[in-house]
C-alpha cells in the first residue's frame, strides 16, 4: 500500500454505528434505559416556578419591611401597662415633650418613674459632662416595660435615627412639658399634668378640687345690658399644676355676647391647684359664671 492510500484510509471515518456521548431530550445516550420527555419538561417548569417564587418573595419583603419591623417590635414589646384602665372616679394624666427636632421621637425605654421631676429626659444629650448630674425622670407610677437600651418613646414607631421629637419644653415626643409622649406635662402619654393615661385628673378618688384665690367679676356685654339679659354661663376648663386655667370651652351657653365675656374673665383667674398625694396636679372642672343686673 502506497503512502497516499495509507493517509486516505486513516482520514476516513469509521463505517460502524456511532454512539452518542451525551444524553439528549429524547433519551439517546442512556444505554438500555429510556427516558420520557415529559419528565424533563416537568423538572424545567418546577425550577422556573421556584426561581420566580424566590424573586417575588424577596421583592415583597423589601416593599413591606417597615410593616414587618413594626410587627416584630410589637411582639417583643408589650405596651399594655402603658394605658390606664378607665375609672369612674378619676383618670390618669399624661405628658409629652420634645426639643423641636425635625424628626419624630425615636423608640426607646422610659426613664425612671418618680413622684417628682427635676430633670426631663432627652434622647440626645447636649451636655455630656454637667457640673451637677441628675438622673432624668418622668412623673408617673411604675410602668413595667422591657428595657430597650436607649431612652425614647415606647409608643413610637420610629426605630431611628435618635431624636427627642418635634414637641417642646424638653422631654421626648410631640407634646410639651418635659414628659414622654403626645400629652402636656411631666408624665407619660396623652393627657395633662403628670401620671399616665388618656386624660387629666378629675376631682375625687384622692384628687382634691382647686380653689379660686383670684376671680374678678366678668364685664357685661353691651347687647345683654341693653336687653337687661341675665344668665349663667358654664365653662369647662383645665386648671394646671401652676393654678392657671387653660383649654377653656363653653359647656352651656347663654348668648348675647356673655359667653365671650365669661371666657375673658376666667382666663385671668388664679387657683390654688388640685392635689393628689400632696402633689399639685392638673384637673378638669366646670365653672359657673353668673351675670346679674342689680
Amino acid at each position: 500500500m502506497s503512502l497516499a492510500e495509507r493517509m486516505t484510509t486513516a482520514a476516513s471515518p469509521p463505517s460502524g454505528p456511532q454512539t452518542s456521548v451525551l444524553p439528549t431530550l429524547f433519551g439517546e445516550g442512556y444505554g438500555t434505559y429510556s427516558t420520557r420527555p415529559s419528565a424533563f419538561v416537568f423538572s424545567f417548569t418546577l425550577n422556573i416556578l421556584v426561581a420566580a417564587l424566590l424573586v417575588w418573595s424577596g421583592h415583597w419583603v423589601v416593599q413591606h419591611r417597615q410593616q414587618i419591623q413594626q410587627r416584630v417590635v410589637g411582639l417583643v414589646t408589650d405596651i399594655s401597662p402603658y394605658v390606664l384602665a378607665p375609672s369612674a372616679k378619676e383618670s390618669g394624666g399624661g405628658g409629652g415633650g420634645g426639643e423641636r427636632d425635625k424628626l419624630e421621637a425615636s423608640r426607646g425605654s422610659l426613664p425612671r418613674q418618680s413622684r417628682e421631676q427635676i430633670t426631663p429626659p432627652a434622647v440626645i444629650v447636649r451636655n455630656e459632662a454637667p457640673k451637677l448630674p441628675i438622673e432624668p425622670t418622668v412623673v408617673a407610677p411604675q410602668i413595667q416595660l422591657p428595657p430597650m437600651g436607649v431612652l425614647g418613646d415606647p409608643l413610637s414607631k420610629i426605630m431611628g435615627p435618635p431624636s427627642s421629637g418635634t414637641g417642646s419644653g424638653g422631654g421626648i415626643g410631640s407634646g410639651s412639658g418635659g414628659g414622654v409622649g403626645s400629652g402636656h406635662g411631666p408624665g407619660v402619654g396623652p393627657g395633662y399634668g403628670g401620671g399616665i393615661g388618656g386624660g387629666v385628673y378629675k376631682v375625687g378618688g384622692g384628687v382634691s378640687a382647686p380653689r379660686a384665690i383670684y376671680q374678678p367679676d366678668p364685664e357685661y356685654s353691651e347687647e345683654a345690658r341693653k336687653a337687661k339679659y341675665q344668665g349663667t354661663v358654664v365653662l369647662w376648663m383645665i386648671v394646671d399644676r401652676d393654678g392657671r386655667p387653660r383649654d377653656i370651652k363653653v359647656a352651656r351657653s347663654v348668648g348675647m355676647g356673655l359667653d365671650e365675656k365669661a371666657i375673658e374673665a376666667v382666663r385671668t383667674w388664679k387657683f390654688d391647684p388640685a392635689r393628689k398625694n400632696g402633689q399639685p396636679v392638673a384637673v378638669q372642672i366646670n365653672v359657673e359664671v353668673s351675670f346679674r343686673l342689680y
